[in-house]
């Protein structure tokens, strides 16, 4: 059985008892992984117990901000220690939780310590930079448009597609190339808006460089941003929410790339008045002599390569979305 970590904060939380306390968080592994909430400190977080025989080096851990990491003998099993995962900042939990959450879904298949150890302070890694994240001010209009965009094809990927394959196909959250990349297909999303609907901005010489894979796309979301007329980015995210809810699993992965993407709760309501009304929708087939520079074009010497496209001359190449859909199932 898999429990909520937010549950086993607050259960322990409740009690009242002082000191750090622990809550066995999931049976579904032979793995002992606990929630853990500390008194009066309201400090909450997450541990691991693993034999005493497996090295780890924390020390890079040691100046987190946000973040406690400690080792310490597992006092249930004496020939174990405890990897200690504490969080110092008590309004930050629900973000948190869902970092945590993943983590447990990324090693329970895993059956080796040592393994799964490593893996954890793998993820340590990428957290702090999360927390830094948090602290801002917020997605820019030019981010909120582009991950309006983003979530659109998302949705459609699961609407069509294994569920498990389309979020994982999502890696423009964790700085891809491309925005959607899956084997050997891959898909480009540009969202515009304004005067300038029509010319997409490309962001280096690999963005539209099919050399690598077989199939390459390029979706181009044409919107109208309105005060308060149309969907926000907070209704278009409920709305996969919702698609998901049914397991567990899926919406923690969702919800783990929104983090990576800069999207926090706290921040959701600078989102509410920003809105998207549709305007066209193009998918183009990136091959032959469409408009786009390649990696092998480039001289030596030559770096940071942006360029734009106007679309009105790619007609070509368009392609219907049903096609990019049916190409992308089969592979």
């Amino acid at each position: 059985m898999m429990n909520n970590i937010l549950d086993i904060w607050s259960n322990i939380e409740q009690t009242n008892e002082t000191g750090l306390l622990k809550r066995l968080y999931t049976s579904e592994t032979e793995l002992h992984i606990y929630g853990i909430f500390q008194n009066p400190e309201k400090y909450c977080g997450i541990a691991l117990s693993f034999s005493k025989d497996i090295y780890v080096d924390i020390l890079s851990f040691s100046n987190l901000r946000d973040l406690q990491v400690s080792l310490q003998p597992d006092t249930s099993f004496f020939k174990n220690n405890m990897l200690i995962i504490k969080l110092l900042q008590y309004e930050n939990r629900d973000v948190f939780a869902v970092m945590c959450e993943n983590m447990v879904q990324s090693v329970i298949t895993l059956h080796s310590e040592k393994q799964v150890v490593q893996t954890i302070l793998n993820q340590l890694e990428k957290w702090q930079s999360l927390f830094e994240k948090m602290k801002g001010d917020g997605l820019t209009f030019y981010e909120q448009q582009g991950l309006y965009g983003e979530l659109h094809f998302l949705q459609k990927l699961i609407a069509k597609q294994n569920i498990i394959l389309a979020l994982n196909s999502w890696v423009g959250t964790e700085k891809g190339i491309r925005d959607f990349q899956y084997n050997d297909w891959a898909v480009e999303v540009k969202t515009t808006s304004g005067n300038n609907h029509q010319k997409v901005n490309i962001n280096n010489e690999r963005q539209l460089d099919e050399t690598m894979l077989k199939n390459l796309f390029l979706f181009h979301l044409s919107v109208e941003v309105a005060k308060k007329n149309g969907e926000n980015l907070n209704f278009k995210i409920n709305l996969i929410r919702e698609s998901l809810k049914n397991d567990i699993m899926f919406l923690n992965i969702f919800n783990k790339k929104l983090l990576e993407a800069g999207y926090f709760e706290k921040h959701a309501y600078l989102y509410d008045e920003r809105c998207y009304q549709i305007r066209n929708e193009n998918y183009y087939r990136i091959d032959g002599e469409f408009p786009r520079i390649k990696e092998k074009e480039i001289r030596n010497g030559v770096g940071d390569v942006r360029y734009s496209i106007i679309l009105s001359h790619c007609n070509d190449y368009l392609v219907d979305e049903m096609s990019v859909l049916n190409t992308i199932e089969s592979i």
